[in-house]
């Protein structure tokens, strides 16, 4: 049985940066994980990994490591046994310097036949490799490889990382692995809290880090996220000693892993907020709270925000009230800038700010916010009155839409952009459903997030965003690869998202077209027009794909090219609700030999068949069917009811297989072909109306 130790690597630095850490400590894990063993499957099982990490250090540990490769057996091949031997049959200088190659006499020497005629050949033994030399080397990669946009030197010497590295320990069981590495020797020794312990600390072994650590005031996070799950604990009875309900502290919440990744020994402080900020609108209160003072707020039984914040100190003081005093001091400033904001935008009207929009640049080529706001307002109108909204607000709304950009508050705190626009709207005296729309027209920011309720928000935020998309797109920047700078991915599916959840009948590909010809020094429109569709596409696919929507289903509905995507996502509906029927299998395979055979016809096979040309049962069978489905379908599908058209298609499986078995359809007779794959093409129609079911994949 091979013989095994746990491996620690913990690298410790001066402070990471937050936001970073988790996905560093991941990507560190990854990078050894990957590289250790790769090539031996065998040599990896029963290997355990965890990684760590606290704002002074990434730490690994692998349990079960083999302390060696294996020995393998490898033939070496060398020169021509012609070339190897001369005349008289001693050994030449090639011969004797591939014997001393592989480390036996050239007596011993074996021959092989190869593709290359008779050749010398040795089996020899190469030796396994000591786990302990490997780790070095695999350690240094993986944290070379790490996804660090800047790296930084220190001291005189050449050694960079994304924070100047102070300690190394790398243990392999009980003994130290003698490396150095970023100029730093290996060893076993840790520190612990800056201020609740002194000096290093030796680590044993592997499996006593964790207690070291805890020993030493550090709390490590982890894969599962543990020292998290244990802060938000404390902050949601915090709040439920307040009588309240923390704000923030939801799994995954970006404030709850940026303040993990912050403390090493974290300690609950509650402190106040003056009654006198409580007047400002919530979301400046909490954007400056959890944003940029990363304390949680807490919102009261009533749903107000209490006048209370629940932050966390790194420190265990002997004197808790100086921390909560230090905190409150620092919060209160930020507070006094956001009311000063608010003070003296509320004197402004927003109306009054729109000729400020053309001095602010939206995109070098396309102009500046006042542009765009003149292309949107004329897109947004014409969207409301043909989604049965009101012009006049759609107007107004898009007049104001972007005025809260050069506010002050909003020039401070840029992620307010469409709340304050609704807040000032409110304050200006301005219709409600306007006021909604300025904070619609953004939606949805983020998966997941909810979609314009009012019908001018929803104007203005598919206007707002095609606008983009187009413009971006008419200059030459779209997205390429991973780089999406504008986000104009995200841009599109929210476009998608509102047109077809909030069913909304519009043709993206006409509002496509609008926004192109209302660009300045708009292109003929072509060619980008085409990218355009392709790219709406390919974000509808994704779309679907995320449902669990098979991917030739949505070929297969992409195959006739519907214009309006919630025409499209009915057609996905009716055509998924078609697959699970019984008839399903049979009829899409025959659809798809049909198109198989008309793909090959060298005739017209457009226009009606001549039912005074069948020739048997089967074929007047067929041709009655589909006559009688044209006229009785015809009105389902000019109202897009595709469900109902191909439940009552299913009805013909029975007839089709009948045709099939009874009928040469690429008969000797032109006029008698020619008419069999009418009526064939007629059938393909009446399913193709609703997709081009010859993309569908079935089941041999």
């Amino acid at each position: 049985m091979t013989e095994r130790k746990d491996f620690l690597v913990e690298v410790g630095t001066e402070e990471l940066p937050p936001k970073a850490l988790r996905q560093l400590a991941a990507a560190f894990r990854d990078g050894v994980m990957n590289a250790l063993f790769a090539g031996e499957p065998a040599l990896r099982e029963g290997m355990r990994d965890y990684w760590y990490c606290s704002p002074r250090r990434l730490a690994l540990i692998v349990q079960n490591v083999p302390v060696a490769t294996p020995d393998t057996r490898q033939e070496r091949l060398g020169p021509a046994v012609q070339a190897a031997f001369d005349k008289d049959g001693r050994p030449t200088k090639a011969a004797e310097g591939f014997a001393a190659s592989v480390g036996v006499p050239v007596q011993e020497l074996e021959r092989r036949q190869t593709d290359k005629g008779e050749r010398l050949a040795c089996t020899i033994t190469v030796p396994g490799k000591r786990t302990e030399e490997l780790l070095p080397g695999i350690v240094e990669q993986a944290l070379k490889a790490l996804p660090v946009p800047k790296r930084m030197r220190w001291g005189a010497g050449e050694a960079e990382f994304v924070r100047p590295v102070q300690w190394l320990v790398m243990l392999f069981g009980a003994e130290v692995i003698d490396c150095e590495l970023f100029g730093v020797r290996a060893g076993r020794a840790t520190r612990g809290h800056r201020f609740h312990s002194e000096g290093e600390i030796a680590i044993r072994t592997p499996a006593d880090y964790l207690s070291v650590l805890e020993d030493a005031h550090v709390r490590v996070n982890d894969s599962s996220n543990s020292l998290a799950e244990w802060i938000a604990a404390e902050v949601h009875a915090a709040a439920a000693k307040l009588g309240g309900k923390a704000l923030g502290a939801e799994p995954g919440s970006e404030l709850l892993d940026e303040v993990a990744a912050l403390n090493e020994w974290p300690v609950p402080v509650i402190g106040d907020i003056p009654e006198r900020f409580m007047s400002l609108p919530e979301e400046v209160l909490t954007t400056t709270i959890e944003t940029h003072q990363r304390y949680f707020p807490v919102r009261g039984a009533d749903g107000r925000l209490l006048p209370k914040f629940i932050t966390f100190a790194n420190i265990e003081s002997r004197d808790p009230d100086v921390i909560r005093r230090g905190n409150e001091r620092v919060v209160s400033p930020r507070l006094e800038d956001a009311m000063f904001f608010w003070n003296s935008d509320t004197k402004t009207p927003l109306l009054a700010r729109v000729d400020k929009l053309d001095h602010v640049t939206f995109q070098n080529a396309l102009g500046s916010y006042g542009d765009k706001a003149r292309r949107v307002r004329s897109l947004a109108v014409r969207i409301a009155e043909a989604i049965g909204g009101d012009v006049a607000r759609a107007d107004r709304a898009a007049t104001l839409a972007k005025t809260d950009l050069v506010t002050d508050m909003v020039f401070e705190f840029t992620e307010l952009q469409g709340v304050m626009g609704r807040y000032y709207a409110r304050n200006d005296g301005e219709d409600a459903e306007v006021c909604e729309a300025l904070f619609e027209q953004y939606l949805p920011r983020f998966a997941g997030d909810g979609l314009p309720a009012t019908k001018t928000g929803q104007a203005l935020a598919i206007a707002d965003k095609l606008d983009t998309i187009c413009g971006i797109f008419s200059i030459g920047q779209k997205p390429s690869g991973s780089k999406d700078p504008f986000a104009l991915r995200r841009l599109a599916l929210g476009v998608l998202r509102i047109l077809i959840e909030k069913a909304l009948d519009l043709d993206l590909i006409v509002l496509i077209k609008h926004a192109l010809e209302h660009l300045p020094d708009s292109p003929t429109g072509v060619n980008a027009l085409d990218e355009l569709v392709d790219f709406f596409y390919d974000r509808l696919k994704a779309y679907y794909l995320d449902q669990g929507v098979r991917p030739d289903v949505f070929e297969a509905v992409r195959g006739v090219q519907p214009g309006r995507p919630l025409d499209f996502d009915r057609r996905i509906k009716a055509v998924q609700a078609f697959m699970r029927r019984e008839e399903a299998a049979a009829l899409t395979a025959a659809n798809k030999r049909i198109s198989n055979i008309l793909r090959k016809a060298e005739v017209n096979v457009s226009g009606e068949p001549d039912a005074t040309l069948f020739e048997n049962d089967a074929e007047r069978a067929l041709g009655e069917a589909v006559a009688e489905k044209h006229s009785a379908l015809h009105p389902l599908m000019e109202r897009g009811e595709y469900e109902p058209v191909l439940a009552q298609l299913a009805d013909l499986r029975n007839v089709v297989d009948r045709f099939f078995d009874e009928v040469m359809v690429m008969a000797e007779d032109e006029a008698l072909r020619t008419n069999r794959l009418r009526l064939l093409n007629r059938l393909r129609s009446l399913f193709n109306h609703t997709a081009d079911f010859a993309e569908i994949q079935v089941d041999a």
